[in-house]
């Protein structure tokens, strides 16, 4: 009898306990038409870094997607009719005809006779969309910044925000193009899904001022996202905002070499409110 009840004292406390793994899993409560896989990825204009004479490899890229089954896909360093990526080809609509998702681009700059800029793909109808210049300061001249908004409207019939975008080089213009993005949709009643490369570590000013407003995905111990070949820095992140509206789930780095410059970042969010 003493070693039946011991025993049952082991499964017990055993089973109070959770992995990592379990400790993101759906609740019974949890419905599968409010839960969304979310990635962002900064593409390099689809030049695989370590290939030789400029190579464009767009199927490479859908590939990674594909592989991770996303809803929703931000985009950076996007290329459209440029001499290097190829001339009449959008690399925003190649890849979402690869992965069988919609898109949407917004041009940053004139580059090489084409545009180049920042996409985001969507799996589910976009209702409406947006693009909005990210501003620099006069005493340092960079390269211009944008950010692409969609909104779509999901299984669940609720409509959300998802938004990519690329901030600057210098903290300064970061600062600027952060606060000139929540002039845009800091009084939006939508949620919304914010992601992108934003060139700014964790404890960072621009990150600092983001936190104010929306949730990361990835707050402690943030696997980095560049380069890909033994990371040093964490500056690609999906956020969501207002608090509580997303419960994250689950958030990871993707170990892929070849496609970028960047690692992807994909989470998995549940719309609860």
């Amino acid at each position: 009898m003493k070693s039946i009840l011991s025993l049952c004292c082991i499964l017990i406390a055993f089973s109070s306990f959770t992995t990592p793994e379990t400790k993101f899993s759906k609740t019974k409560n949890e419905d599968p038409k409010r839960s969304l896989r979310v990635m962002t990825y900064n593409i390099h204009h689809c030049n695989p870094p370590e290939s030789a004479g400029g190579r464009i490899d767009v199927a490479a890229i859908a590939k990674v997607i594909n592989n991770a089954k996303p809803d929703f896909v931000a985009l950076q360093e996007v290329d459209i009719n440029t001499e290097r990526s190829g001339k009449g080809l959008n690399q925003a609509k190649q890849i979402a005809d690869l992965t069988g998702m919609k898109f949407y681009f917004s041009k940053a700059i004139d580059h090489q006779g084409g545009d180049y800029g920042v996409a985001v793909l969507s799996k589910y109808p976009i209702v409406d969309s947006a693009r909005f210049a990210l501003p620099i300061k006069k005493d340092l001249v960079e390269e211009m910044r944008t950010i692409a908004a969609i909104t779509v409207l999901l299984p669940s019939k609720q409509k959300i925000i998802f938004a990519s975008t690329h901030l600057g080089l210098n903290e300064p213009n970061r600062l600027l193009q952060a606060e000139t993005i929540l002039e845009h949709f800091g009084k939006e009643k939508l949620p919304m899904i914010l992601a992108g490369d934003f060139n700014a570590e964790p404890e960072s000013k621009v990150i600092n001022y983001f936190d104010r407003y929306f949730t990361r995905t990835c707050t402690e111990s943030c696997q980095h996202t560049i380069p890909v070949v033994n990371p040093e820095k964490t500056i690609d992140y999906i956020m969501s905002k207002p608090a509580g509206t997303f419960k994250v789930l689950s958030h990871k780095v993707i170990d892929e070499k070849y496609a970028s410059d960047h690692l992807p970042v994909i989470a998995e969010l549940i719309l609860v409110k």
